[in-house]
């Protein structure tokens, strides 16, 4: 049936603003989200890692903005004072954090006060987006020993640029298995290399091939502790690090031989990078 003129209008005016209401929503929603602020979680986890072993108050550099947003995140939901919300991932922040994870019902290595892309994802819904997003992956079997893939790819990369294979001796997701790793192998991302047939300069060259794909690594001495020689390595960035891991990372950005007794590198100098950095190098 054909309607009359101004019925006609009426009826077709009606139907353009469904039309827009319906296309304008999803647009808007849109703008919302290009709107929010960014965190950038590949710099938010560094200076996680830095910042509690700092003996000062310096930023990490890069990661300010990010680290106030997760910050004041948290402080919304009453995990840290605001007298903490200042942009350093101190050790009140890395606590913070831990509840946090705990508060959404995570457990044993997703407690470990470090940002994971679920944890900090849910921690921005609404309020910032999170950018540059690192994950360990599955955990794979390598060389008889337990690895997470992103580990895996970095060692590979390590042997490609050294030349020869690296045997490990131990890997990472190891709880309580060497008494004498004091935990760095309880979580992903470390692990120790045998030394065997190589000669002083080998040694050398590679923990430098480490070094320069993300791994914090130093060659290991018996008159450092209870072990034999071998490269110890723990993957920076890495989500799964244990509390001593992510300890020896941060005392490697700050120059130090990621021992208890808190000494100077001793290994060679390259230019600290994380995988990802290596990766767009």
């Amino acid at each position: 049936m054909k309607l009359p003129s101004c019925a006609a209008a009426l009826t077709a005016a009606a139907l353009l603003a469904s039309l827009t209401g319906a296309s304008g929503a999803p647009a808007a929603q849109a703008a919302d989200v290009k709107a929010l602020p960014k965190v950038n979680m590949e710099a938010t986890l560094k200076a996680a890692q830095i910042d509690p072993r700092r003996p000062d108050d310096k930023l990490t550099p890069g990661a300010k903005a990010s680290v106030l947003l997760v910050e004041r995140a948290l402080r919304d939901r009453r995990l840290l004072a605001a007298k903490w919300v200042d942009g350093y991932f101190g050790t009140a922040t890395v606590v913070a954090y831990r509840k946090y994870q705990k508060s959404l019902g995570f457990t044993g290595l997703d407690t470990n006060g470090l940002p994971g892309k679920r944890s900090l994802t849910k921690l921005g819904a609404g309020r910032f987006k999170v950018t540059r997003t690192i994950g360990p992956g599955p955990r794979v079997s390598s060389g008889g020993v337990l690895i997470n893939t992103r580990t895996r790819s970095m060692l590979a990369e390590a042997k490609r640029l050294l030349g020869r294979k690296l045997v490990l001796d131990q890997g990472s997701y190891n709880p309580g298995g060497d008494p004498t790793s004091a935990g760095t192998h309880d979580g992903g991302g470390a692990i120790d290399i045998s030394v065997r047939g190589m000669s002083s300069a080998t040694r050398t060259a590679a923990v430098r091939a480490l070094r320069r794909v993300g791994f914090a690594a130093w060659v290991r001495s018996p008159e450092q502790g209870d072990w034999p020689w071998h490269i110890h390595a723990v993957a920076i960035n890495d989500t799964d690090l244990s509390s001593q891991a992510q300890n020896q990372v941060g005392d490697y950005y700050l120059g130090l031989n990621g021992l208890s007794g808190r000494g100077r590198d001793d290994g060679p100098k390259v230019t600290i990078r994380t995988w990802e950095e290596y990766q767009r190098r």
